[in-house]
């Protein structure tokens, strides 16, 4: 026997001057398989046109229609409703500014993010287009390809307790970003170089390891195991080269 759902759904629009910010319920029976994209669109079609929220892929790659699904940040086109209560209630990702509704911009947040990590491949070599592609052992390409796999929907930066206070910390997705590209031998940055984007408050040592981030992953990325090595080598970079430099009475 189907069920009859109720969805709590945040509504407001910051560009209407006449919008305050409010919960509006909505009901729906329950049909087999049915996921919150699938509700969410069904309300937009049958009940309210203006309820505004974000997708695109509909198979959990392109992160855009990521929210807060009764207090836990997820995608909502893999999230069935079989495994929520009769109650559900849907709110934006915070952190993120808010377009409208259930809508954030995590475009701007992003670019913004990978322009202070610099998040691309530093070398010296001129590229060669007409050149193979450099040879990669196996092991090290799956390594890279793991941490590769984040499609950037923002649910761990929502579920990060340092993100949410402070808006300049980077987020797990930063710090995973960076550990991707310590491990690829074609990126010719040393550790001074990295510890200088990550190696502060705002980087790897403003993590307070509550484990958010990876509880609400949906690629299940390592991104503990990740931030833990990456603290380790920062540690040992601030005591091996940055240390002294400031222990060093003046001449």
């Amino acid at each position: 026997m189907s069920r009859t759902l109720t969805f709590n759904i945040f509504r407001y629009n910051p560009q209407d001057p006449d919008s305050q910010p409010h919960m509006e319920a909505f009901t729906l029976e329950e049909t087999e398989a049915m996921s919150l994209f699938i509700a969410l669109n069904r309300i937009r079609s049958e009940q309210d046109p203006s309820l505004q929220f974000d997708f695109c892929c509909r198979a959990g790659i392109c992160g855009a229609c990521a929210m807060v699904i009764n207090g836990r940040p997820g995608l909502a086109c893999r999230t069935k409703t079989r495994d929520l209560p009769n109650e559900i209630t849907l709110l934006p990702l915070p952190v993120f500014k808010l377009v409208a509704d259930l809508s954030v911009d995590t475009g701007t947040w992003f670019r913004q993010m990978y322009q202070k990590v610099e998040s691309w491949i530093h070398t010296d070599k001129e590229f060669d287009p007409h050149a193979k592609e450099e040879r990669m052992d196996n092991h090290l390409a799956e390594e890279i390809y793991e941490l590769d796999r984040c499609i950037e929907c923002g649910c761990c930066v929502a579920a990060c307790g340092t993100a949410i206070m402070r808006p300049d910390f980077l987020g797990a997705v930063a710090l995973n970003r960076i550990a991707r590209f310590m491990i690829d031998p074609r990126d010719e940055r040393t550790t001074d170089e990295y510890f200088d984007v990550v190696g502060t408050d705002e980087g790897i040592f403003g993590c307070m390891g509550l484990l958010g981030c990876e509880d609400v992953c949906p690629k299940q990325i390592p991104l503990q195991e990740q931030l833990g090595k990456l603290r380790r080598k920062m540690a040992l970079a601030a005591i091996n080269n940055k240390l002294p430099k400031f222990l060093k009475s003046p001449s």
